[in-house]
């Protein structure tokens, strides 16, 4: 169910991609939500961190976890700017995640609809709601453009 909260996590999400574009990062960003409140941020930093799991929704997870001190964040919503790849959505459903909300389809590498449905696969012990296409002109936008930009 969308509603203005998500829009307002989603704008949040947004500025966090803007921060790892700035760095030369593909501008995905992500928070985690819990009871209404922020726990974690994160943007993508692969190149800058020298690691290949430090995706935008991995680093959320990291800092909400900590900020709990617990690595399942059950009741917690992850609002993300684009479809979370393979590695991203095993790792909500690890750290027990109710909803995921994104923006843009990532027809490539999203593995909620797009290429694979990971979220779906019924060995899995825990479900994660989905929450699609909040502002996904403007996350889709943010794709876009560091891609046509990088081209040229």
């Amino acid at each position: 169910m969308l509603d203005s909260a998500h829009t307002d996590w989603m704008r949040e999400a947004i500025d966090l991609a803007a921060i790892a574009a700035n760095k030369g990062e593909v501008p995905v960003g992500a928070v985690v939500v819990c009871d209404g409140e922020v726990i974690g941020r994160g943007s993508n930093a692969p190149i800058s961190d020298a690691d290949p799991t430090a995706h935008a929704e991995i680093n959320a997870l990291r800092d909400a976890a900590k900020r709990i001190g617990n690595y399942r964040l059950p009741g917690c919503t992850l609002v993300v700017t684009v479809e979370p790849c393979t590695m991203c959505a095993g790792a909500l459903v690890h750290a027990r995640i109710e909803t995921l909300v994104f923006g843009a389809r990532e027809p490539r590498a999203g593995a909620v609809f797009s290429s694979a449905n990971v979220l779906e696969n019924p060995g899995l012990n825990h479900r994660v709601s989905v929450v699609e296409g909040v502002l996904a002109g403007e996350c889709g936008e943010l794709m876009s453009s560091f891609f046509r930009e990088r081209r040229y």
